[in-house]
């Protein structure tokens, strides 16, 4: 279950809940049209021009914490932008964002392409560098500390197939197909768990833990460190458990977080660390996927939606199915 002692936050009370799902629907909107058109950087740029103007229309003094890069690398909702129409007037919100997640998915018409964003009262997200993070998540309903991300894979599941009661070979796993994960996969069909593979959207993997419609036991892997916010943030709001630890390249990556204010490399973050206090987490599906249907368009000039948004005060979670007129 998901902590019932969060308190509300009056800043959050005036960005409303919805306003946020209206910023992943036009994210996701704007995408839709380039779905299997194998271009992932159009489709990723019409993805974040849209949810900008929607971020920019809503009453708040945003800060853009988890964007996509730094202000040289990405013109539109860099880390350290200002979003919202009312700088030093309105609620000062961090925001976490990624405005296409699965750029290559959305591109080959793959499943579980998102439009995803995290909102928090200032200073509540960890700023991230945009650099690799090692992560282990579980859902809802286990003993805190059943995961360990400093233990193996063999050692995690094996505690988590403990208290769920069933055999470690009964485990379904969620990693990323990548190579840098040949020898996880190996180690987890080792003890005969399933492997669930995915080309794309982490974010999406960890969520996945948490609904036990998807069969998904538990996420392992290396994915992005940015990615790893916005999934703490969904698991604040309905439960469950993560663990990440930033992982470096290179020096420049070493500056880079250090830049942001992260002095301990080697530190291992649990959902608490990477985000505190009240947070509303908010996702419009732009292909189909496990978690969310992507945009349909309809005769008539019509289009339909579906999104999921999260509160973490309350523990409230939405499902919002919008149609939407063409324009």
């Amino acid at each position: 279950m998901p902590e019932t002692n969060i308190a509300p936050s009056d800043v959050l009370d005036r960005v409303l809940v919805l306003e946020m799902v209206r910023v992943t629907e036009k994210a996701a909107i704007s995408a839709s049209a380039l779905i299997g058109r194998g271009d992932e950087k159009a489709a990723d740029a019409a993805a974040v021009e849209a949810m900008r103007d929607a971020l920019n229309s809503l009453y708040m003094d945003g800060t853009v914490v988890i964007g996509e890069g730094e202000r040289d690398e990405a013109p539109m909702l860099f880390i350290g932008e200002k979003v919202g129409s009312a700088p030093g007037k309105g609620p000062k919100i961090d925001i976490a964002l990624d405005p296409l997640e699965g750029t290559t998915i959305t591109a080959k018409a793959g499943p579980n392409a998102l439009a995803v964003l995290a909102a928090a009262e200032g200073g509540n997200l960890l700023n991230a560098p945009d650099t690799y993070m090692d992560k282990i998540a579980v859902g809802p309903g286990y003993p805190e500390g059943v995961i360990d991300l400093t233990k193996s894979a063999t050692e995690n599941v094996h505690a988590l197939a403990a208290a769920k009661g069933v055999a470690p070979n009964e485990i379904i796993a969620c990693v990323l197909d990548r190579p840098r994960h040949e020898k996880l996969i190996a180690e987890l069909r080792a003890m005969g768990c399933g492997v669930m593979l995915i080309g794309d959207g982490d974010v999406a993997g960890v969520i996945a833990t948490t609904d036990p419609d998807t069969g998904i036991d538990i996420y392992l892997g290396q994915g992005g460190a940015p990615e790893g916010v916005l999934a703490a943030a969904a698991l604040r709001c309905v439960g469950g458990q993560f663990q990440g630890r930033l992982v470096f390249r290179n020096d420049d990556e070493r500056a880079r977080a250090r830049k942001w204010g992260i002095e301990d490399l080697d530190r291992v973050y649990h959902l608490n660390d990477l985000v505190k206090g009240d947070c509303i987490f908010a996702a419009t599906g732009v292909t189909d996927g496990s978690l969310l249907g992507g945009v349909k368009r309809k005769a008539g000039g019509r289009l339909t939606t579906e999104s999921i948004v999260m509160r973490a005060s309350t523990g409230t979670v939405r499902w919002v199915k919008g149609e939407h007129r063409i324009r």
